[in-house]
Protein backbone atom coordinates (compact mmCIF):
# COMPACT_ATOMS: atom_id res chain seq x y z
CA UNK A 1 0.00 0.00 0.00
CA UNK A 2 1.32 3.40 -1.01
CA UNK A 3 0.09 6.56 0.67
CA UNK A 4 0.70 9.91 -0.99
CA UNK A 5 0.33 13.34 0.57
CA UNK A 6 0.47 16.46 -1.60
CA UNK A 7 1.29 19.96 -0.42
CA UNK A 8 2.32 23.30 -1.83
CA UNK A 9 -0.82 24.42 -3.60
CA UNK A 10 -2.25 27.89 -3.24
CA UNK A 11 -3.21 31.10 -4.95
CA UNK A 12 -0.72 32.74 -7.30
CA UNK A 13 -0.87 35.46 -9.93
CA UNK A 14 -0.41 34.67 -13.59
CA UNK A 15 3.27 34.44 -14.42
CA UNK A 16 4.15 33.23 -10.94
CA UNK A 17 5.55 29.95 -9.72
CA UNK A 18 4.64 27.20 -7.29
CA UNK A 19 6.31 23.99 -6.23
CA UNK A 20 4.13 21.06 -5.30
CA UNK A 21 5.42 18.23 -3.14
CA UNK A 22 4.23 14.65 -2.88
CA UNK A 23 5.46 12.69 0.11
CA UNK A 24 5.20 8.92 -0.24
CA UNK A 25 4.90 6.36 2.54
CA UNK A 26 7.27 3.98 0.77
CA UNK A 27 10.64 4.17 -0.94
CA UNK A 28 9.99 5.74 -4.32
CA UNK A 29 13.22 4.67 -6.00
CA UNK A 30 11.56 1.37 -6.89
CA UNK A 31 8.24 2.78 -8.08
CA UNK A 32 7.90 2.36 -11.82
CA UNK A 33 6.04 5.57 -12.51
CA UNK A 34 5.43 8.71 -10.49
CA UNK A 35 3.23 11.35 -12.01
CA UNK A 36 1.19 14.48 -11.47
CA UNK A 37 -2.32 14.91 -12.80
CA UNK A 38 -4.77 17.76 -12.57
CA UNK A 39 -8.51 18.15 -12.77
CA UNK A 40 -10.28 21.41 -13.40
CA UNK A 41 -14.00 21.86 -12.65
CA UNK A 42 -16.11 20.14 -15.28
CA UNK A 43 -13.10 18.58 -16.98
CA UNK A 44 -11.49 15.17 -17.00
CA UNK A 45 -8.36 14.45 -15.02
CA UNK A 46 -5.31 14.94 -17.21
CA UNK A 47 -1.65 14.06 -16.98
CA UNK A 48 0.71 17.01 -16.54
CA UNK A 49 4.02 15.29 -15.77
CA UNK A 50 5.41 11.79 -15.46
CA UNK A 51 8.71 10.35 -14.28
CA UNK A 52 9.75 6.76 -14.89
CA UNK A 53 12.08 4.64 -12.80
CA UNK A 54 14.61 4.92 -15.61
CA UNK A 55 14.67 8.69 -15.40
CA UNK A 56 12.52 9.50 -18.40
CA UNK A 57 10.12 12.40 -18.04
CA UNK A 58 7.07 13.23 -20.09
CA UNK A 59 4.92 16.34 -20.37
CA UNK A 60 1.95 17.34 -22.49
CA UNK A 61 2.43 20.30 -24.80
CA UNK A 62 0.27 22.47 -22.57
CA UNK A 63 2.91 22.52 -19.81
CA UNK A 64 6.11 21.58 -21.62
CA UNK A 65 8.86 24.05 -20.84
CA UNK A 66 6.99 25.42 -17.82
CA UNK A 67 6.57 22.41 -15.51
CA UNK A 68 9.29 20.10 -14.23
CA UNK A 69 8.86 16.86 -12.32
CA UNK A 70 11.65 15.57 -10.11
CA UNK A 71 12.24 12.83 -7.58
CA UNK A 72 14.17 13.02 -4.32
CA UNK A 73 14.67 9.38 -3.47
CA UNK A 74 16.32 10.19 -0.14
CA UNK A 75 13.18 12.02 0.99
CA UNK A 76 10.73 9.74 -0.82
CA UNK A 77 9.24 12.87 -2.31
CA UNK A 78 8.26 13.90 -5.81
CA UNK A 79 8.09 17.55 -6.80
CA UNK A 80 6.34 19.51 -9.49
CA UNK A 81 7.94 22.85 -10.19
CA UNK A 82 5.47 25.06 -12.04
CA UNK A 83 6.67 28.28 -13.63
CA UNK A 84 4.99 30.89 -15.81
CA UNK A 85 1.62 29.85 -14.47
CA UNK A 86 -1.51 30.69 -16.43
CA UNK A 87 -5.14 30.97 -15.33
CA UNK A 88 -5.87 27.79 -17.29
CA UNK A 89 -3.51 25.91 -14.96
CA UNK A 90 -6.09 26.34 -12.21
CA UNK A 91 -7.10 22.88 -10.99
CA UNK A 92 -6.75 20.35 -8.23
CA UNK A 93 -3.40 18.64 -8.65
CA UNK A 94 -3.02 14.98 -7.75
CA UNK A 95 0.07 12.90 -7.17
CA UNK A 96 0.02 9.40 -8.67
CA UNK A 97 2.17 6.35 -8.13
CA UNK A 98 1.89 3.35 -10.41
CA UNK A 99 3.32 0.16 -8.92
CA UNK A 100 1.19 -2.78 -10.06
CA UNK A 101 -1.81 -0.56 -9.35
CA UNK A 102 -2.58 3.14 -9.21
CA UNK A 103 -2.31 5.09 -5.99
CA UNK A 104 -3.55 8.66 -5.57
CA UNK A 105 -3.09 11.46 -3.12
CA UNK A 106 -5.92 13.62 -1.85
CA UNK A 107 -5.07 16.53 -4.15
CA UNK A 108 -3.98 20.10 -3.63
CA UNK A 109 -5.70 23.16 -5.09
CA UNK A 110 -3.80 25.49 -7.39
CA UNK A 111 -5.50 28.73 -8.36
CA UNK A 112 -3.92 31.14 -10.82
CA UNK A 113 -5.46 34.60 -10.98
CA UNK A 114 -5.28 36.77 -14.07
Amino acid sequence: QVQLVESGGGLVQAGGSLRLSCAASVRIFSINLMAWYRQAPGKQRELVAASTIGGTTNYPDSVKGRFTISRDNAKNTVYLQMNSLKPEDTAVYYCNANQFKNYWGQGTQVTVSS
